[in-house]
């Protein structure tokens, strides 16, 4: 009889889903599922009923998420059907096949305006409409009655997809000098780590109490001090010049202040 754990990690092409599978080795007692999205959506309700009926999936990681925070403003639909509706449906069939779900979200669920490291108890407030879908999905999880776990991280870099370290890299080959926003603080998280901790949820000993979750690499800086250490670690010329957020003016507003309180979970 196959008593390993199922886990079943969806949107398996992004940054988080490919760091959890360079580590699947690592965990010969986890029998993994990785779907992408061309393999199964999550906006599929159809095609998860299928898959959860024959996998029976013990734990369920969604990683998938619409994550063009700008292009969110006007492609507001699609962006709700992944981050909001999309969850709703999944947490609901966890719920009936009685699938832990651990659920990837965000620091933009806040509004920014704090002055101290947010806590999972603290209200949110989105002032995009990304953030707003996050949090909707966040609510319509919940409401769904399975056995919930929300992570929230901030700043995601990794090997695979779109992202600031890969933004820099690319820039500073191309240009003799960029600008950075210098006046909004967070904290970068490497995929790998947040897929360290995902893992190590999944295979407590203890069971970890379903919940909220915050979670960041430590460490608290901005965007201009984040590119610096980009430009020294690929010894770069290019210099990187400090610019205020009203100087780069994006499609959808960013929150000032990112950081989050990350002591519960570590």
């Amino acid at each position: 009889m196959n008593d390993r754990i199922r886990v079943l990690v969806t949107g398996a092409a992004g940054q988080v889903g490919s760091a959890i599978r360079e580590i699947e080795a690592a965990y010969p007692s986890v029998e993994f599922h990785f779907c992408s999205r061309e393999e199964l959506s999550i906006t599929d309700e159809e095609a998860l009923r299928h898959f959860f009926t024959r996998v029976k999936p013990h734990w369920c990681v969604n990683t998938a998420a619409y994550t063009l925070v700008d292009r969110a403003e006007t492609e507001t639909e699609q962006a709700h059907l992944i981050n909001a509706a999309a969850v709703g449906l999944l947490a609901g069939i966890c719920r009936e096949f009685d699938t832990a779900l651990i659920h990837i979200s965000t620091d933009y669920v806040f509004n920014g305006t704090g002055t101290r490291p947010y806590k999972e108890t603290d209200p949110v407030d989105p002032v995009n409409a990304y953030g707003a879908g996050k949090a909707e999905g966040e609510r319509l999880a919940a409401a769904s009655g399975c056995r919930l776990y929300i992570i929230r991280t901030s700043w995601v870099y990794g090997k695979q997809g779109n992202n600031f370290v890969k933004t820099m890299k690319r820039l500073m080959a191309e240009r003799e000098s960029i600008g950075v926003v210098n006046d909004q603080l967070g904290c970068p998280t490497n995929a790998a780590d947040l897929a360290d901790v995902i893992m190590k949820v999944i295979t407590a000993d203890t069971p970890v109490p379903a919940g909220i979750y915050h979670f960041s690499n430590a460490g608290v800086t901005t965007w201009y001090d984040f590119a610096q250490a980009i430009r020294t670690f690929i010894k770069s010329s290019c210099e990187v010049r400090p610019i205020r957020t009203i100087d780069f003016p994006t499609p959808a507003k960013r929150p000032g202040y990112s950081v989050m309180d990350i002591s519960r979970l570590t």
